[in-house]
């Protein structure tokens, strides 16, 4: 992320932002102990973070594609392009998680904005190094191909799930896909989340948020702690149905 930008101004804010990362936000990365050493250096001198803001776009629609992007700690949200129809948020992205492989793999332009709901540290892996370590390592090559096979399957069941008139339900299945173990092995049993933005990531009021994730709560599927939500029962929360 430190070389020279020239797409429009609030990603160049984000990228001005970056730097090398911390030795706690390396062991955010979960692919990176699957490497040889020599793969695991290269990925290490190129992979950068940066401190989003609310609000701040990771990536854009129309947008060329330059990085592969991890989040290390906060929560975006993928979204469609609002001019363009309806507001729709196709799934939030907490911590642990890497999205974008396929827009890399086809070297497209992005069809989907990643904005920051709350301050998040973002982590970024240039093309170039995502490619090299496609060419070289079968581990790497595999943790992608789950991503897109999981990704996948998340995002059929994200389909259901919009049909759903229940909120309950909806609220259950989409708290449900944030505890997804595979694409975000960061969140583990508490998910840091605010009724607001479970909310934004719904398509609900806070206030039916609020309802929703008291019945949940009484089936002993989640429990509401201070500043969270804590899973009890994850199969319990795939599978609620009104």
């Amino acid at each position: 992320m430190s070389t020279v930008d020239t797409v429009p101004r609030q990603r160049s804010a984000l990228l001005q932002r970056a730097r090398a990362p911390t030795h706690a936000e390396l062991q955010m990365v979960p692919w990176l102990p699957l490497l040889r050493d020599d793969e695991h250096a290269q990925a290490v001198k190129t992979l950068q973070v940066a401190d989003a803001e609310v609000g701040d776009f990771v990536c854009k629609i129309g947008r060329p594609v330059r990085f592969w992007f991890g989040v290390v700690d906060g929560l975006l949200k993928m979204s469609n392009d609002p001019a363009a129809g309806p507001a729709v948020t196709f799934t939030g992205i907490p911590p642990g998680a890497w999205f974008g492989e396929g827009t890399l793999l086809k070297r497209e332009a992005y069809r989907y904005n990643i904005e920051a709901l709350r301050r998040s540290v973002v982590a970024g892996l240039p093309i170039e190094t995502f490619e090299w370590l496609l060419d070289r390592s079968i581990a790497f090559n595999r943790y992608v191909m789950n991503q897109l096979n999981e990704r996948l399957s998340q995002f059929i069941a994200a389909r259901e799930t919009d049909r759903l008139g229940d909120p309950d339900t909806r609220v259950a299945r989409n708290l449900a896909a944030l505890f997804h173990p595979v694409l975000y092995p960061g969140v583990g049993e508490l998910l840091r989340i605010t009724q607001e933005e479970l909310g934004y990531l719904v398509g609900l009021s806070r206030q039916r948020v609020n309802e929703a994730l008291k019945s949940l709560q009484a089936v002993a599927l989640i429990r509401v702690e201070y500043g969270g939500v804590r899973v009890i029962d994850l199969d319990g929360l795939r599978r609620f149905r009104i």
